[in-house]
């Protein structure tokens, strides 16, 4: 594995995001990464990685749009020289509703910014990305545990978790793995403003390991993934929820 490694990572400057960009550059990568609107946020994970004396650079570009996704694989390809890890993380976010009154247009939306820019970014690895690097998809433990009003968000995300054991398949003859994460509660500011505090206590009461997820929890997993110890691993969905799947 290359000692100069790079990668993109969708949607890194908040909650689960911020941690593995943080976690990636920690560990000697340069990373790229997109935000789609708080220019703020990013800043300050630039600000951060750069004081510890890591690599990184943010890109503006919302992946809902048609050609967003390739314009940040070649924006990375410009900045970077070469490609060995791309981790896609970013999810557009949704008003839960039951599927008799999911207009869809929310369906589109969503499989476009969680679905179709996920196909776009691999598909730009699987072409471009060095020999012996490292896909990781985030999905959510929805896809197996499903809840009342999230149909488009499952679906959407379900679609990626194909699209990881396929590509697993046919990258693997280049030592390429392509691995699932998908995180269980998680303590963000998302899950926080979408989950009334007795909510969460009810998942806490329900997960073995007695609290919520940190977003570090779920960047340490991707790290291993990544990193030179997870050679071994290809094609799973490994579901880091603390026991609450």
């Amino acid at each position: 594995m290359p000692t100069d490694r790079t990668a993109v990572v969708t949607g890194g400057s908040r909650g689960i995001g911020r941690a593995i960009v943080e976690r990636l550059c920690r560990d000697g990568v340069d990373v790229v990464f997109n935000y789609a609107a708080s220019e703020d946020a990013a800043a300050d994970v630039v600000r951060a990685v750069r004081a510890d004396g890591g690599k990184v650079r943010a890109i503006r570009l919302d992946l809902g749009e048609p050609d967003a996704a390739e314009r940040l694989m070649e924006a990375a390809d410009a900045h970077l020289g070469a490609l060995d890890i791309l981790v896609n993380n970013a999810a557009m976010s949704f008003t839960p509703a039951p599927l008799a009154e999911t207009d869809a247009e929310v369906f589109d939306r969503l499989m476009a910014g969680n679905t179709r820019s996920v196909f776009l970014t691999m598909r730009h690895a699987a072409r471009h990305m060095r020999d012996g690097g490292r896909i990781v998809n985030i999905s959510t433990l929805n896809t197996t545990r499903p809840v009342p009003g999230i149909a488009p968000y499952a679906a959407s995300k379900g679609a990626i978790e194909q699209l990881t054991a396929v590509a697993a398949r046919e990258l693997g003859p280049r030592g390429i793995t392509v691995n699932t994460v998908s995180p269980g509660a998680t303590d963000t500011d998302l899950l926080r403003g979408t989950n009334p505090p007795e909510a969460l206590d009810a998942v806490i009461g329900r997960t073995p390991l007695g609290r919520l997820g940190r977003p570090s929890d779920v960047a340490d997993v991707v790290a291993f993934l990544t990193g030179p110890d997870g050679r071994w691993i290809t094609g799973q969905n490994l579901r880091a929820s603390g026991g609450l799947a």
